[in-house]
């Protein structure tokens, strides 16, 4: 999401090399001091990629992956680090590792994420062995020195392949620890990285937020495939307290059934140009073009009803034929997701590819709207219910889309009449993967000792 980008000064690119990473496992201290947020669009480019970089192999120019686009920059830690971690979801498996600047401890070093589609778990596994087998050229180590930290329901389900593909020592972290472990670090440690959004300030909707120390108790509703929504009231202090199966997971298979979109960001891009006024029943459908229920705080955009003007619309159709008003599906020309151009005057402009009576991107943005209202008023009242006034919104559903983003800021300042704050993360996929890489490592390490898990 661009516009949501902060403002920074370009800095020059010194090479990353994944090939330094891997060494004797080990617990190991971060050295979080001068951390911050570099986008690849800030670096320049012009030195190319580092060589051992498993991104500039020739075995992954066909990329099966998605590499964010912002790097965590570590300048200051120089020390090794022995592993990968590794959260694998329902349906996305997410990957965070530690790369030297330019081969050289001096420089420090940088986490890098990455995201492969769950169904494609052996590109993912494809990818560490190419990580394990640059370090080996690289340093003449051992692969088996290598470590996976895991975590998620595939930690368990590819919990043998792992093993058996990279012959590696594969530990298994608690899904739930890793959460909480991976967002106490974003938020205390590194700046920049926590955000509110409040659309009706153009000027400053995004406003970023400093590490802070004072975070507990807070509301963490991480969306994924499904949602869970997590109480914490202090290091390692947590508990599930509800959540909805009306999740990312949803939103994906609903759309693939009802549109021609093939992966979620083609969902997001097709919600980003719909319109859902034409699926929706909206308060203005009832009261009135220009009417809303203002006494109630309901403007005439509010939806009533999500998908409320598709059985209306449908009769009205089949009215039409019936009447011999209409034209047949095989005389619709299709849309662009079906393969061809969408006519737009006529008697058949109300249908679309295959007879359909809306729009690919309409269909979008309304289901994306319904689950994300869904989800922000069920995290208000689990709020409500346990006393917390800080909502963490994380996972891979969000990706930084600016309505998914809207809809959950809108929807907890709406139920909380402004007295509850939703807050964003920058990196909000990789919560449970930063948690399992941190798993490695002594207790209270870092600049405040944020995140109080055992050493294992």
């Amino acid at each position: 999401m661009a516009e949501m980008e902060r403002p920074a000064a370009k800095r020059r690119r010194i090479s990353s090399s994944a090939a330094d990473m891997i060494t004797q496992p080990g617990t190991i201290k971060i050295n979080v001091a001068g951390a911050y947020i570099i986008d690849h669009g800030e670096e320049d480019t012009s030195h190319g990629s580092d060589s051992n970089s498993p991104t500039s192999d020739p075995e992954f120019e066909e990329q099966s992956y998605t590499q964010h686009k912002r790097d965590i920059r570590l300048p200051n830690h120089t020390a090794l680090v022995s592993h990968v971690a590794a959260d694998i979801g329902g349906s996305l498996a997410k990957v965070v590792y530690f790369s030297r600047e330019n081969g050289n401890p001096e420089s420090g070093g940088r986490l890098h994420f990455l995201s492969f589609e769950t169904e494609r778990i052996d590109d993912c596994i494809e990818y560490l062995r190419l990580l394990q087998s640059r370090h080996k050229q690289t340093n003449g180590a051992k692969a088996t020195e290598l470590s996976v930290q895991a975590t998620g329901g595939g930690a368990y389900k590819f919990y043998d392949r792992i093993r058996e593909r990279l012959g590696v020592d594969v530990r298994r972290e608690d899904e739930m620890e890793c959460l909480i472990g991976g967002l106490d670090f974003f938020i205390t440690e590194i700046p920049m990285e926590v955000f509110t959004y409040n659309e009706a300030d153009p000027e400053n909707a995004v406003v970023y937020q400093e590490a802070r120390s004072d975070i507990y108790p807070y509301l963490l509703v991480n969306i994924g495939s499904g949602v869970s929504m997590i109480k914490v009231s202090g290091p390692s202090q947590y508990k599930r307290i509800g959540g909805t199966s009306l999740g990312g997971g949803t939103l994906w298979g609903l759309l693939s059934l009802l549109t021609g979109a093939r992966n979620f960001d083609d969902m997001l891009a097709m919600a980003d140009k719909g319109d859902n006024g034409s699926v929706d029943l909206l308060v203005g459908d009832i009261y009135g073009e220009g009417m809303g229920y203002e006494k109630i705080g309901l403007s005439e955009r509010t939806i009533a009803s999500s998908f409320g003007k598709v059985l209306k619309r449908k009769r009205e159709a089949e009215k039409r034929a019936e009447d011999g008003s209409g034209l047949s599906n095989g005389d619709v020309n299709r849309s662009k997701f079906d393969g061809g151009a969408q006519e737009e005057d006529g008697p058949q402009a109300s249908l679309i590819g295959d007879g359909r009576m809306f729009k690919p991107e309409d269909i979008s943005r309304s289901l994306l709207y319904a689950i994300s209202n869904n989800i922000g008023q069920i995290a208000y009242l689990q709020s409500e219910k346990h006393d917390l006034q800080r909502i963490y919104f994380g996972g891979s559903f969000i990706r930084g889309h600016q309505q998914t983003i809207h809809t959950l800021s809108f929807a907890i300042k709406f139920w909380s009449k402004g007295s509850k704050q939703a807050y964003f993360l920058r990196h909000e996929g990789y919560l449970g993967a930063v948690g399992a890489f941190l798993k490695r490592r002594p207790v209270k390490w870092g600049r405040q000792g944020s995140v109080e898990l055992g050493e294992t």
